[in-house]
């Protein structure tokens, strides 16, 4: 069962991004034009009437695509629909290709010229700004998703698993960020003295630690939990409370004080 608490004195929820649902087309006819779909079923009504995270990929897209056409004169979500499924021709998520494309490689698919092409691009390259909003300096971190946010330009994309800290005074205000190491893609090695070098360093008070998962998958391995259960351990020892420890990964974040037992077996100072 997922706990409710908050960071000291105030409520911390837990702010996972939602992936769209891939709804299945294999009923729609992907030549039929936009305007010979139903109005309930049109991609810009959906939207309207039931929120973004409620539409397919395809249909996303087909709303940046505006028209179709292409082989077989495909329809805007049809056209949609066979970009995901050229994208993932070498058993990739299509997204995290559409993710690193250029112009000249989205332009290569048929249907696809420069005004969908920099449309999709312009898209791709907001949401990662988005994604990439750093709170300022003395902001207060509240919640996992504020601590999630502070952290996202140096953890949420990249290809490496790094592990960094969130620095804060006695208010939870934010002092800074740091990546504290850099491993493989598939783990990283961090030791405490590390992680409360740089809190000391730079006097913070309390600090929240985390670090990626370049697969995405946002659960916690064994050696998560281990690595924990020491910073806890080292917490309680310096008087420097660790607040939680941040999963992140491809636009998703875990908090593992809100999923596991441990701060309740290594209480930290408030």
């Amino acid at each position: 069962m997922r706990k409710s608490w908050r960071y000291p004195a105030i409520l911390a929820v837990k702010s996972a991004i939602t992936e769209p649902k891939d709804l299945e087309f294999a009923s729609m006819t992907y030549s039929l034009r936009i305007a010979d779909i139903p109005a309930s079923e049109r991609p810009r009504e959906r939207l309207l009437a039931l929120g973004s995270k409620n539409l397919a990929t395809a249909e996303l897209i087909a709303i940046l695509l505006g028209t179709g056409q292409g082989k077989g004169k495909l329809s805007a979500v049809g056209l949609g629909q066979h970009i995901l499924q050229e994208l993932s021709k070498n058993k990739r998520d299509p997204l995290d290709v559409l993710r690193d494309l250029t112009p000249q490689e989205l332009m290569a698919i048929p249907g696809i010229g420069p005004a969908k092409a920099t449309t999709i691009l312009a898209a791709v390259e907001l949401g990662k700004r988005t994604f990439q909003f750093r709170p300022t300096i003395r902001a207060e971190i509240d919640s996992p998703a504020a601590a999630s946010a502070a952290l996202s330009q140096d953890l949420m994309w990249q290809r490496q698993e790094r592990f960094a800290v969130v620095l804060l005074d006695v208010k939870n205000c934010l002092i800074g960020t740091k990546v504290v190491t850099i491993g493989t893609a598939t783990e990283t090695l961090v030791h405490p003295r590390e992680v409360f070098r740089e809190a000391i360093k730079q006097g913070a008070t309390r600090l929240i630690v985390a670090h990626n998962h370049p697969s995405g998958n946002v659960e916690p391995s064994p050696q998560d939990m281990d690595l924990t259960e020491q910073l806890l351990q080292a917490a309680q020892c310096l008087s420097i409370p660790v607040l939680d420890h941040l999963i992140l990964g491809n636009g998703n974040h875990q908090s593992l004080r809100q999923i596991t037992n441990l701060w309740d077996d290594y209480p930290q100072e408030q």
